[in-house]
């Protein structure tokens, strides 16, 4: 019999759910409270539950609880790295950050990642699973555990394409933020995507009130396509006409993350181009100075250069900040802790 994952059960679920095993309603907001605000680790924990009820939960189903493999806190920032090791045992990568606003915390949303964009660590080794609502969640509760800390907004730019896992992922943003759960508002989630247009457009017809970010990375379809294989399916144009439909229908500004790649996307044409690109659209540019990957051999301009790009895109009219690095000493880019662990367990 296959157990039941109640941390990835939406409130009218669960109450399903309890209802079939005879329980009154208001057990459901019980155990959902338990699960999602108190965010237990045990049945036993859930005290005003009868203990019949208890034990016949803890038989027929589990609760979703990572596992720290690894932890790193940056001596820089804070910044805090978890390696959280899931129940078959595959790992995933989730990072805390600190800011003046608040904490962010950047999660996973696959194991691994099937999108193959040539600078990144996350897609070496390819796409292993997607991960289930309640493992997305439990990135979130845990980080909160092992760090102290409150998180107050999330982005899911961390390992995977959260819209290749489209139907978990929503389900995951609707538990964050029902009322009778964490209650995180989706005006302070942002979620990320290499450019799945079919994606993009399934999410616009939820207008939720998230923000979008688009890796673009490139000022064209030459440089898209040797760098991000995604491209070759859905072009610039095809990009550009979805990101503008969405601003459309949901009145959500849209920021777009590129990469600076020396000698690669970073000269003073591409700037030129960009611009060009996304004239008029309401929008933010995230300029990230590429992280080195030794598999991938990509390296990053000079200071001078990333300060030579953004200042050129602002003169152009296009709004464009430079993303303070943080946890530069603990290795917190996607993907690179996973695959340390990954390469010490093939050498063991």
């Amino acid at each position: 019999m296959t157990k039941i994952d109640y941390k990835s059960l939406t409130l009218g679920e669960l109450k399903t759910l309890l209802g079939e095993m005879g329980q009154p309603a208001f057990r459901a907001g019980q155990v959902y409270s338990w699960l999602h605000q108190k965010q237990v680790t045990s049945f036993e924990e859930m005290t005003n539950l009868p203990q019949a009820l208890r034990d016949r939960l803890a038989q027929e189903g589990y609760i979703t609880v990572h596992k720290v493999a690894r932890k790193l806190v940056s001596k820089l920032d804070g910044t805090q790295k978890f390696l959280f090791q899931l129940r078959d045992g595959n790992c995933i990568e989730t990072v805390l950050m600190k800011y003046k606003h608040g904490n962010s915390l950047c999660i996973s949303s696959q194991v691994g990642c099937r999108m193959g964009c040539n600078f990144c660590a996350s897609t070496l080794g390819g796409l292993v699973r997607n991960l289930t609502p309640s493992e997305m969640l439990e990135e979130v509760y845990a980080a909160q555990r092992e760090s102290g800390e409150k998180v107050a907004s999330i982005v899911l730019m961390g390992i995977g394409e959260p819209l290749d896992n489209f139907d978990n992922v929503m389900q995951f943003l609707e538990i964050l933020s029902s009322p009778e759960g964490m209650n995180l508002s989706l005006r302070h989630v942002s979620l990320s995507t290499c450019g799945l247009v079919d994606g993009i457009y399934k999410l616009m017809e939820k207008k939720l009130q998230l923000t979008l970010s688009i890796s673009l990375h490139a000022p064209n379809d030459e440089i898209r396509n040797r760098t991000m294989p995604v491209n070759k399916k859905y072009n610039v144009a095809e990009l550009m006409k979805a990101c503008r439909d969405y601003f459309r229908v949901t009145g959500r500004r849209i920021s777009f993350e590129y990469a600076l790649i020396g000698g690669v996307n970073d000269r003073p044409q591409d700037a030129k181009e960009l611009a060009a690109l996304l004239k008029g659209m309401p929008c933010h540019v995230n300029l990230i100075p590429v992280n080195p990957v030794k598999e991938r051999g990509y390296q990053r301009g000079s200071r001078e250069s990333i300060a030579r790009f953004q200042q050129q895109l602002e003169k152009l009219g296009i709004n464009a900040t430079v993303r303070r690095e943080l946890g530069s000493d603990i290795n917190a880019a996607c993907g690179q802790l996973r695959r340390a662990a990954e390469q010490e367990a093939q050498q063991r």
